[in-house]
């Protein structure tokens, strides 16, 4: 036996006993007579101590050869510490060896093993089986866990059945690019990896398995950022005989109780809000709306002045910061150079001071007066010692523009508490949008999303105006989860591919399994995909994926522990009848 008890059990209870422990050394104090050496596992840190009144001298020799992460064993008695350590589970008691066991050694690793690391992100992620015995990063691993647990817990006590999809699938064209796999044994053809389980899911309801879901991985070949990674992991569900009313029911009680049992945080109901409103009030669809800073439309009381910029605007729209008068013109001016980066892209901003006095001090003043102001003042929402910011032009610019400046001025303003928890239902999505680009209108979800049954009149007179019966769970600002309800017969599946560009003999190639399918007696159906990554980082009090993920990628999709991806040599490419043709 390695061990008799864990690093982090110990207590004061426990003095007097022999126990054998193991794990890494995380440091060591050698005052030549005495030597303390913290030992570390998964559960916490214990203190050895090893004392030259008491200490065998072999043992005293062998632990003045203890570096940094050296894996070792002791057998000792537990102790009371003279000087006890509040800070520490185990303050109280240390270990007086008796017995040193250096079950491996260990090279000074690259960087200190402790919460406030010296280490970088490459250079962390380069030696992420260091990283992981950190208790940031272990602690969130194990904090995946439980919400992965407590999600499998909650769905099978609801009735769902895990089933498994298979990750070697058929490329499609809509959505993200596809990550291939060549066929050795269907040579020239390729499989893809799934970019979700999509059609693989609808396939198990016409199969009779009414209610599914599995925690499975994704892959999709995109540009990367923070919380964006080229293979994610999603709880994907669906069932069937449903309407949109059965599944935002059933997930909210998912959501209810991922935040209950993981954060002890209770939430009775979840708000719901139209598209059209989120992007009319917050700019974005994924509002956050633990705080206000609710859009304010101005043109009827901006545009009646001699101020060519708003005039000439589709849209003139602003917020209020709250206290936002206490701004120098410095930092004001660092605001509208934010707003002017590539990014974002705005042209300017005009700003509004509200005096405590009740007066108003703006950018623009010589064009508007202070009954002007006022009315601004009203529409926004804005009080004395707030200050308001609006931003003009084309609408479906600006209002994205005008959300990336209230996300940064509740950050500057410290109103995104992690702690506080605000999830949103945002529905009535639009089923298609269209690409100036291709000349064609894509589907805004995927080809398998049902219209609205009372806009379906609409699909062949103005396609672009059907709203799909689709819907996205927000929680902080993030899209945690989304889906639909899908389209259930062949009928209104063909119109659907039709109005998407493709011809009935690409549709019956990329999708005739499908098309099928639904010949044989598909019920109605729907389902959500929550993304796990982001899900659980969110629950954890932070945005970004990679610290959630036992083994990320970084922002190239590069795997800098392993070197992936690599050149694989001549033979496997002949074997899979590919030729590399790098362009010049």
């Amino acid at each position: 036996m390695y061990r008799t008890h864990l690093n982090g059990e110990l207590r004061l209870t426990h003095v007097g006993q022999e126990v054998t422990l193991a794990g890494w050394v995380q440091k060591t104090r050698d005052k030549g007579f005495m030597i303390w050496v913290d030992l570390r596992d998964r559960y916490g840190i214990t203190q050895l101590i090893f004392d030259e009144d008491r200490t065998p001298k072999e043992i005293m020799e062998k632990a003045k050869m203890l570096g940094r992460e050296f894996v070792i064993q002791v057998k000792g008695e537990v102790i009371e510490r003279v000087s006890k350590n509040a800070n520490m589970p185990t303050g109280d008691i240390e270990i007086l060896v008796k017995e040193l066991t250096i079950l491996n050694k260990s090279l000074v690793p690259p960087f200190t093993i402790e919460d406030e690391t010296d280490g970088g992100d490459e250079l962390r992620m380069k030696y992420r089986y260091l990283d992981i015995r950190r208790n940031p990063v272990k602690n969130n691993l194990i904090f995946r866990s439980k919400v992965a647990m407590e999600t499998r817990k909650y769905l099978s006590g609801e009735g769902f059945i895990e089933v498994e999809t298979p990750y070697l699938i058929k490329s499609t064209p809509e959505g993200a690019r596809d990550f291939v796999v060549p066929s050795r044994m269907n040579a020239g053809q390729f499989y893809a990896l799934p970019q979700s389980p999509q059609t693989f899911k609808q396939l198990l309801m016409v199969g009779g398995l009414d209610k599914y879901f599995q925690i499975v991985k994704c892959f999709r070949d995109e540009d990367l950022r923070a919380d964006r990674q080229p293979e994610f992991t999603q709880i994907d569900c669906e069932m069937a005989f449903v309407e949109q009313e059965d599944i935002l029911n059933a997930f909210e009680g998912l959501t209810r109780h991922l935040l209950k049992e993981v954060n002890g945080v209770e939430i009775s109901k979840f708000p719901r809000m139209t598209y059209d409103n989120a992007m009319r009030k917050y700019g974005n669809d994924k509002p956050d709306i633990r705080f206000g800073m609710e859009f304010g439309e101005l043109n009827e009381v901006a545009q009646h002045k001699d101020f060519g910029v708003f005039n000439a605007a589709e849209l003139v729209v602003g917020i209020t910061v709250p206290g936002g008068n206490v701004f120098t013109r410095k930092e004001i001016d660092g605001l509208i150079e934010f707003l002017k980066r590539p990014q974002v892209g705005a042209l300017g901003m005009v700003y509004v001071r509200c005096n405590e006095d009740g007066t108003f001090k703006s950018s623009v003043d010589k064009f508007y007066d202070e009954a002007d102001f006022k009315k601004w003042a009203e529409i926004t929402g804005a009080k004395a010692g707030d200050l308001i910011c609006v931003l003009s032009g084309i609408a479906d610019k600006v209002r994205p523009q005008l959300s990336v400046l209230r996300m940064e001025m509740a950050n500057r303003l410290g109103l995104r508490n992690p702690k506080e928890f605000a999830p949103l239902w945002v529905v009535d999505f639009p089923l298609l949008e269209w690409d100036e680009e291709t000349k064609r209108f894509h589907a805004m979800h995927h080809p398998f999303t049902s219209p609205k049954p009372e806009d379906m009149a609409m699909l062949d007179t103005d396609p672009g105006k059907v709203r799909a019966n689709a819907y996205d769970l927000v929680l902080n600002g993030n899209e945690i989860g989304g889906g639909s309800i899908r389209i259930h017969d062949k009928q209104t599946q063909a119109l659907m591919f039709n109005h998407l560009g493709f011809t009935p003999e690409k549709a019956k190639e990329q999708f005739g399994f499908l098309m099928n399918a639904f010949e044989y007696g598909a019920p109605p159906h729907g389902g959500i995909a929550f993304g796990l990554d982001r899900l659980t980082a969110i629950l954890g009090g932070q945005e970004t994926i990679r610290d959630f993920i036992a083994f990320p990628k970084n922002n190239s999709g590069r795997d800098v522990m392993i070197d992936a991806p690599s050149i694989i040599d001549d033979e496997q490419l002949k074997e899979l009848c590919l030729k590399i043709n790098l362009p010049l």
